[in-house]
């Protein structure tokens, strides 16, 4: 569930993004007004706005609640211990077995 609501919250950011980008300023009707001819647009001259700016309201609202649903599931992902975590197994010390058949050095047999 968690990796579903990354993606949709990475698609939400992008539309966010998208619907910000193709909006106009404030002050991009001025030109219209005195004969530029710009006010002509797929929706309307004033039908874009209220359009593009209700979507961006919408995904900002979805953004924001997953921003906090996402922040909760984080938070508790981060409490829970993980069955890796501690991979520590007792040791029993064991001594190392001397090994009795090798001969010991002779002072006679290292050479001067």
């Amino acid at each position: 569930m968690y990796e579903v609501l990354i993606v949709i919250y990475l698609v939400v950011a992008l539309g966010i993004v998208g619907l910000v980008l193709v909006q106009q300023g404030k002050g991009a009707d001025m030109g219209a007004s005195f004969g530029s001819g710009g006010s002509g647009t797929l929706f309307g001259s004033s039908g874009a706005g209220n359009f593009l700016t209700r979507s961006t309201g919408v995904l900002a609202t979805v953004f924001f609640v997953l921003s906090l649903i996402l922040g909760n599931l984080t938070a508790e992902r981060a409490n829970q211990t993980s069955e890796f975590e501690n991979l520590e197994t007792q040791t029993t010390e064991q001594s190392i077995p001397v090994a009795t058949d090798v001969p010991a050095k002779k002072d006679s047999d290292v050479p001067k």
